[in-house]
């Protein structure tokens, strides 16, 4: 293994010239020694713990009506095992590259849009779910029309919702539709609407309301909305206006959030692009307010583009991948990011040893380090390597959750047996992720607020606002006084 320490800046090597970890003092870099069997465009957490990659055809025309490989990754074990292609009726392909995506409330990963044709690019209309515990695609009734980058939201209803993309004639698809199983055509589409761009990014919020942040893939910026769904499918969806996002031009390959914890209902808008140039902008909007409006927040230590950003369970928003040119790898090599939302700070942290552009994902796993794969600078150039991030709690003592339920129920007050007690500061729900181009509608950390406490136990309650936590599989972790996490475990809400 070769070591990198940011402060001497001293190498040490050993035998195992295959694994490099880069590190501070305390955080962490690792570049496994084995690579991804396919190009990780679409990655998603599972409720078995298993990464889900998926890329289609992986922007390469060539592969198109060709079989397309699915990969389960066990992290734990190393292993990698490969999923029968998702066919139509006819026992066709489908090409699942640049479709959007997000949890039903039973773990299963909708998988909606996709890819018709390249260059230009036209949408499908396909719908598919992926069953974390069969391990097989599971095909539902198609979408009114097509969509090539869409982005699908888990509504607090469990229903999900699709939203922009391209439709099968390569025109921007300007009605959203809602998947429900009750339906009797699976899907059922409101009226026309304005124009979101394509993978808006967008939030559910604890009114049930929509709010697209004015981040997007490819483009100039279209100005942050909320979305007021209404009762009924012939009714129009309404719309407000949030002004205030500095550089609004910028908004291309940018990373959003919902800042943690979701009651507090705040969105970080992080970086992004124009043409080939990216900024280091974050600002922040509270959506509690009668009248949201962006502010400013710390910018960026570096501008990037193409980055992702992930929650992590000590509540800080670690900040990785991209670059500061347009898909250009030899300006890729930044620091890590990591911001605290207590200190409105950013700190830089490791450098990652592999750099990643579009089509590169990053995503939490249960035991609180961070899994980053992909990059695709420009077509048949794939990055295969994958790299992991341990925070620096993965060095510090942690507390240990002994037993949880697994299934909870909206405002309900449950048991949590620990020996650290006495010493937990934060109990926190977090939604695993379901990403791609540095997109994620999924993530949220959901506060679970303590009610009381022994040497041994917190009793404590889960959020009786469906909006708040969607219906669905979440990890569990506890913290410490010093933010420090547990190991998460799996629960359901439902």
């Amino acid at each position: 293994m070769t070591q990198f320490n940011s402060e001497t800046n001293l190498q040490e090597e050993t035998d195992l010239g295959t694994l490099i970890a880069q590190t501070t003092t305390t955080d962490r870099w690792q570049v496994l020694s084995y690579n991804a069997p396919i190009l990780p465009i679409h990655a998603a957490l599972l409720r078995t713990g298993k990464v889900f990659f998926f890329c289609g055809s992986g922007n390469d025309p060539n592969r198109l009506n060709s079989l397309y490989d699915s990969v389960l990754w066990d992290v734990n074990n190393g292993t990698f095992t490969r999923q029968a292609p998702p066919l139509d009726s006819n026992n066709n392909p489908i090409d699942l590259f640049c479709a959007g995506h997000s949890f039903r409330s039973d773990g299963m990963l909708m998988v909606a849009g996709g890819t018709l044709r390249y260059d230009p690019f036209y949408g499908l209309p396909s719908a598919l779910m992926f069953d974390p515990i069969t391990e097989k695609w599971v095909n539902k009734p198609s979408m009114n029309n097509g969509r090539w980058y869409p982005s699908v939201l888990t509504l607090g209803s469990g229903r999900i919702l699709a939203v922009a993309g391209l439709d099968i004639d390569g025109k921007l698809n300007r009605q959203p539709e809602i998947y429900s199983a009750t339906f009797a055509n699976g899907w059922n589409a409101f009226p026309i609407t304005s124009a979101l761009p394509s993978y808006p990014h967008v939030f559910l919020l604890s009114n049930g309301n929509i709010f697209y942040s004015g981040a997007q893939m490819g483009g100039s910026g279209v100005t942050p909305r909320i979305l007021t769904l209404p009762d009924t499918f012939t009714q129009s969806i309404a719309e407000k206006v949030v002004s205030g996002l500095q550089d609004p031009a910028f908004g291309d390959q940018a990373a959003s959030v919902l800042l943690p914890p979701a009651q507090d209902q705040r969105v970080m808008i992080i970086g992004g692009g124009s043409s080939n140039t990216a900024t280091n902008r974050v600002n922040i909007v509270n959506l509690k307010a009668a009248n949201p409006t962006y502010v400013g927040s710390s910018f960026l230590k570096y501008a990037r583009k193409h980055h992702s950003a992930v929650l992590l369970p000590d509540r800080t928003v670690f900040v990785c991948n991209g670059s500061k040119m347009n898909e250009d790898t030899t300006q890729s090599m930044l620091p890590a990011e990591i911001y605290n939302p207590v200190t409105n700070s950013w700190t830089a942290v490791a450098k990652q040893n592999v750099p990643r552009v579009y089509h590169s994902v990053a995503l939490l796993l249960p035991d609180g380090r961070v899994a980053t794969a992909g990059g695709n600078p420009q077509r048949r150039v794939n990055e295969l390597q994958l790299e992991i991030y341990s925070p620096a709690y993965m060095s510090q003592s942690r507390p240990i959750i002994q037993s949880a339920p697994q299934t909870l129920n909206y405002g309900l007050q449950f048991t949590i047996q620990t020996p650290q007690a006495a010493n937990i500061k934060w109990v926190s729900l977090i939604k695993p992720m379901a990403t791609t181009h540095s997109c994620d509608t999924e993530q949220r950390l959901v506060d679970v607020p303590i009610n009381f406490r022994n040497a041994t136990s917190l009793n404590v309650t889960v959020t009786d606002n469906r909006n708040i936590a969607p219906p669905g599989w979440y990890m569990l972790f506890i913290s410490d006084n010093n933010g420090t996490p547990s190991v998460a475990t799996w629960t359901r809400i439902f």
